[in-house]
């Protein structure tokens, strides 16, 4: 498979899964009924973030990894990766916890989603450093230095509208011609 298609399957697996369990995580997981006789039962319905609060925030930070990895290369995707990974696995096994207390399709469709998570931060570590990465026409160009360090060449150049920053101070603009 292709790079691009990796890179293009993982972060569409993790926005999937990210989403899927943000989603499920919210849903009632169960619904407890408080009998208080003479008064009337009182029915308590319980999200996934009552059972294992750490679901949704990890959610969250799957789903936003995920789409960081295209922003990403080098040492910087990897560590993206690591943590989308981590997310993902926990987000799983706040999935697995609510399964074993309270057996529900939500609870399932979280640890789906925080598998699917998982693996896109897995295959981020895996071959993420082949994929392809955004050009550096998207990065800010480095700095250039003034030539001159007298302050009244500087403000001579804000004075004719230039960037001081960007010219050196001293030359003729662009467009200057010889007097004379």
């Amino acid at each position: 498979m292709n790079p691009r298609r990796q890179l293009t399957l993982a972060v569409l697996g993790g926005v999937l899964g990210g989403g899927l369990a943000w989603y499920a995580a919210t849903r009632v997981w169960w619904t407890e009924v408080i009998t208080r006789a003479p008064f009337p039962d009182k029915t308590v319905e319980h999200d996934g973030t009552s059972l294992a609060a750490w679901v949704l925030p990890l959610a969250i930070v799957g789903l936003a990894g995920a789409l960081a990895l295209v922003a990403t290369r080098g040492v910087a995707r990897t560590v993206v990766g690591a943590l989308v990974a981590a997310s993902g696995l926990g987000v799983a096994a706040g999935g697995g916890y609510g399964l074993a207390e309270q057996p529900g399709v939500w609870p399932a469709a979280t640890a789906l989603g925080g598998l699917l998570v998982l693996a896109a931060g897995a295959a981020a570590l895996r071959s993420g450093r082949t994929w392809p990465h955004m050009s550096s026409r998207y990065e800010r160009p480095a700095k250039a230095a003034p030539v001159s360090d007298d302050p009244a060449a500087l403000w001579n150049a804000l004075d004719r509208g230039e960037d001081p920053t960007s010219l050196n101070i001293g030359q003729k603009a662009p467009g200057e011609g010889s007097s004379g």
